[in-house]
């Protein structure tokens, strides 16, 4: 099985939009299509609450021809238009979709970050994790939300094996970005979220890039969009997972990242599973 997760920073904007950025964001769609995954699971899709427009479906139809999707947008009282998650998947499955709210603070259950799909025998379940903010602003409550997360997961592998996705927003090591001295206190590198993974991982979860690729140097899946040379330089943080419960483990084929050209910000990920 082939599954593929990219933080797209607005599906709205590719599908519609001729910015230089939008044109090299379909650009990756192309690539992705071409992959011809199983599954394809999307962060930070910014569509409307009620969710794909009429122009949206059409364009989404025309270019996942043989794919059913389902999405989850961002609610009051969050902000519209913000976070929001998509999953793909190809017509010849029928897995069950829920859209879990994990008794988060604030209104990061109404941002629309997580969907699972129950395929039977194991879950694939999604996630875009809300990022601490600037000044760290929203960390307190990033830690009851890694909590919440990690006990979500924890409760889905009680049952059956899961598989899981996303922009977690956290480089969990010091080999996981460029620079980790200065970011110390930066977000996504702070002792807390680094902690809230690790607490993660020991519910029963391996980083399967770690575990198929070892201590492997300068492997990034996202490069900062401000600092122009970021990508160049490839000053990057790894902060885009594929996990896996640890009785899957011996399953995995691949874990890597897929090259998005010239474009900064996210790079999509990819996972073959033998299932």
């Amino acid at each position: 099985m082939k599954l593929i997760s990219w933080n797209i920073d607005s599906l709205n904007a590719a599908l519609t939009s001729d910015s230089n950025r939008a044109v090299l964001s379909r650009e990756v769609l192309n690539t992705i299509i071409k992959e011809d995954a199983d599954v394809i699971a999307i962060q930070e899709t910014k569509l409307p609450a009620n969710g794909p427009n009429k122009k949206h479906k059409e364009i989404l139809e025309s270019l996942f021809k043989s794919y059913k999707y389902v999405w989850r947008s961002s609610q009051e009282p969050a902000r519209k238009s913000y976070a929001g998650t998509m999953f793909l998947y190809k017509d010849k499955y029928s897995p069950q979709v829920s859209y879990p709210e994990i008794q988060a603070p604030d209104t990061m259950d109404d941002e629309g970050r997580i969907i699972t799909l129950d395929f039977g025998d194991f879950y694939i379940s999604q996630v875009y994790t809300p990022n601490a903010g600037d000044g760290l602003r929203r960390l307190k409550d990033r830690q009851l939300w890694d909590k919440a997360y990690a006990d979500y997961l924890s409760a889905l592998n009680e049952e059956k094996p899961v598989i899981a996705t996303g922009d977690y927003n956290v480089a969990h090591h010091e080999i996981d970005l460029a620079n980790p001295e200065s970011n110390r206190q930066s977000a996504g590198f702070t002792d807390e979220e680094r902690e809230g993974f690790t607490y993660l991982l020991n519910k029963g979860f391996i980083d399967t890039f770690r575990h198929v690729h070892g201590q492997i140097k300068d492997q990034y899946t996202w490069w900062a969009q401000r600092v122009v040379t970021s990508k160049i330089n490839n000053s990057g943080w790894r902060i885009d997972y594929w996990l896996v419960s640890e009785k899957l483990a011996n399953k995995v084929r691949k874990s890597e990242m897929i090259d998005s050209g010239d474009r900064q910000d996210h790079t999509p990920i990819l996972l073959e599973i033998d299932l």
